[in-house]
């Protein structure tokens, strides 16, 4: 096995942890006094801290070196990932997008972006970092369009404690993973206003439905959507407060200061989907709503008022 994994966030060192227990991993960090760190402390301390880096993870700061692996785990932000990839050649290189997002400029996935690669596949679910460094059981979704690409990589990457299945419905995969994130801030935004869990599970279902609206109108399979990478990430995202997105949403709530230096997927994606929806003509009132929220043009009593307000019809 030849995996290397580009990003050493949380998600990125936690993925690195998991397969370095099946062989050598490398993980390529972007800061080389961070990368130094690394190394001598054989920790993540910046990231994810208090999880031991196992002797087969080679730590480097060098592009050069993780491009030698034959596969490569991209973990770095949807919306930096296309300026990443500027001046990189992938074309004998598998790649697997581990990020997840709406690209705000051309409203495309993570995979499109990574189309110069030999192999693209995405790799997304129900999965929180810390979980997956410490050794708990987590099932992602794997997807590729090419079967025989897709097994041998649910081979490669698959755990005793990562279980991947796969599919070939790229598109749904990657908009389960992409719009959960956005429905994730409204359910943040609803508790940290004090809203109530009833108020929270009407809008993680409502918002399902948008959800599922948008998968139809971009050509994804309907049932995907129902799998790990819809429901289930849906589900983890929209209730607990090791998500990013969520505790975004929380403060945005609350009216308490969140910390900028922290990477929001769902916020770039909300964005998104205003082209999205206006290309398409869906309506995705709650998608909307979050996208004003994000942006200061609406707070959170007017978003629930506006929501509240809308013609009452069938479900």
């Amino acid at each position: 096995m030849s995996v290397g994994v580009i990003g050493a966030g949380a998600f990125g060192t936690a993925l690195a942890v998991a397969l370095a227990s099946k062989g050598p991993v490398t993980l390529w960090a972007r800061n080389p006094e961070h990368a130094a760190t690394m190394r001598n402390t054989r920790q993540n301390a910046q990231r994810l801290p208090g999880v031991e880096l196992p002797a087969d993870i080679t730590v480097s700061a060098q592009l050069e070196t993780v491009l030698k692996c034959n596969t490569l785990l991209f973990a770095v932000p949807t919306q930096r990932l296309r300026r990443f990839l500027i001046d990189l050649d992938l074309s004998r290189h598998t790649a697997v997008a581990c990020c997840k997002g709406i690209e705000v400029t051309t409203g495309v996935g993570p995979t499109s972006i990574l189309s110069g690669a030999r192999h693209a596949a995405a790799l997304t679910g129900p999965s929180f970092a810390d979980d997956i460094a410490r050794g708990l059981p987590t099932a992602l979704t794997l997807a590729c369009a090419d079967s025989q690409v897709a097994e041998a990589l649910q081979a490669e990457l698959s755990t005793p404690k990562l279980r991947l299945y796969r599919t070939s419905d790229v598109i749904g995969a990657e908009l389960g993973g992409a719009l959960k994130n956005v429905i994730a801030i409204g359910c943040g935004a609803v508790m940290g206003a004090g809203l109530g869990d009833s108020a929270r599970a009407a809008l993680l279902t409502r918002g399902f439905a948008e959800m599922q609206r948008v998968a139809v109108a971009l050509g994804a399979q309907p049932e995907t959507l129902m799998g790990l990478s819809g429901l289930g990430d849906l589900t983890l995202t929209c209730t607990s407060d090791k998500s990013r997105n969520y505790r975004l949403g929380l403060a945005l709530g609350a009216g308490t200061e969140f910390d900028a230096a922290i990477t929001v997927e769902g916020a770039g994606t909300a964005r998104a989907l205003r082209g999205v929806a206006a290309k398409h003509d869906l309506d995705l009132p709650i998608c909307a709503t979050v996208a004003d929220l994000v942006d200061d043009n609406v707070d959170v009593p007017g978003a629930m008022a506006r929501l509240m307000a809308r013609p009452l019809k069938e479900e």
